[in-house]
C-alpha cells in the first residue's frame, strides 16, 4: 500500500529503541523524512544512523529532548522547524511504566513522576507541535496509550489511569483540531518486545531466580492469560498500525483508539 507520505515530516518521540525506531523505518520507507528524539543522545544517533544507513533518500534528524519537562519539548519543536520549516506527523512513544507496587505503598511523589511522564508528556508534545502542524495544513498525530487503559493491572494504578488519560486526551484533540486537517489517534499496543518490558521480565527472572525466556513464559501465563496468540508482539507490528494512522489512506480515522494487543483485552469493548 502506498501510504502517500512522501516528503511528509514525522517528529517520533521515544524514537531511539523499540516501537519509536521500527515506526520511523517504516515511514522512512515510504519516503518521509524523520525527526527522532529522545533523552539519551548516544542511543538516539545510532538510531538515527540505522535509519539513515537503511534509507539514505530521506534526512533523519536527531534532537535530544526530556518530555518531562517543558523548556525540552519547546526547544525540539522549535529545531525541527529551524531544520524543515515544517511539520506533518507527531508520534509520541516516549514513556515509562512508573511507579508500581500495591496502591497503599504508592506515594504522591510516585504518582507525580508517573504523571509527569505519561500523562503531562504527551500534553506537552502536543501543545508544543499542534501550531505547526495547523499551519502546515495537513498533518497526523499518533499518541501510544496501552491494554492498561482497557484492562487495569492493580500493581500499575499510576500507569494504568495515564494510559486511559492519554486515549481521553487524544479524543479531546480529535475534535478540537479536525478542522485544520489534523487527525489525531491514539494506538495501545500490550506487552510489546521493548526496552520497558524487558526490563519488566529481567526484574520477574531475578526474582523468580531463573532466565528471561522462563520469566517471559511465567509471565504470559499467569499475568497474560488472555492473549491469544501466546507470545510477545514486535514493534514492527505495532509500528505497521501507527505508519497507517499517519498515512493519506487514513483520512476518514479520527479521535480513534486501536488495540496492537493480541487478543490481551479480555472485553470486546
Amino acid at each position: 500500500m502506498n501510504l502517500n507520505i512522501e516528503g511528509k515530516v514525522a517528529v517520533i518521540t521515544g524514537g531511539d529503541s523499540g516501537l519509536g525506531l521500527a515506526t520511523a523505518k517504516l515511514l522512512a520507507a515510504e519516503g518521509a523524512h524523520i525527526v527522532l528524539s529522545d533523552v539519551d543522545g548516544d542511543s538516539l544517533e545510532e538510531a538515527a544512523q540505522k535509519v539513515r544507513d537503511a534509507y539514505p533518500n530521506v534526512k533523519v534528524v536527531a534532537v535530544t529532548a526530556n518530555i518531562d519537562q517543558n523548556d525540552s519539548v519547546l526547544q525540539l519543536a522549535s529545531k525541527v522547524e529551524s531544520e524543515f520549516g515544517t511539520v506533518n506527523i507527531l508520534i509520541n512513544c516516549a514513556g515509562a511504566r512508573g511507579a508500581a507496587g500495591d496502591f497503599l505503598t504508592l506515594t504522591d511523589e510516585d504518582w507525580q513522576n508517573t504523571i509527569n511522564t505519561d500523562l503531562m508528556g504527551a500534553v506537552r508534545v502536543c501543545r508544543a507541535f499542534i501550531p505547526h502542524l495547523q499551519k502546515s495544513g495537513w498533518g497526523r498525530i499518533v499518541l501510544i496509550a496501552s491494554e492498561n487503559a482497557y484492562q487495569p493491572y492493580e500493581e500499575e494504578s499510576p500507569y494504568n489511569a495515564c494510559k486511559a488519560g492519554v486515549i481521553n486526551l487524544s479524543k479531546c484533540l480529535s475534535r478540537a483540531y479536525s478542522n485544520a486537517n489534523l487527525l489525531i489517534n491514539c494506538v495501545s499496543p500490550a506487552y510489546i518486545e521493548t526496552p520497558m518490558t524487558d526490563a519488566m521480565m529481567e526484574d520477574l527472572a531475578k526474582e523468580r531466580g531463573t532466565d528471561k525466556e522462563e520469566a517471559i513464559q511465567f509471565f504470559l501465563k499467569n499475568d497474560r492469560p488472555h492473549l491469544a496468540v501466546g507470545r510477545r508482539g514486535k514493534p514492527e507490528e505495532v509500528a505497521a498500525v501507527i505508519a497507517f494512522l499517519v498515512s493519506e489512506q487514513a483520512s476518514y480515522v479520527n479521535g480513534s483508539n486501536y488495540r496492537v494487543d493480541g487478543g490481551a483485552v479480555e472485553s470486546a469493548f
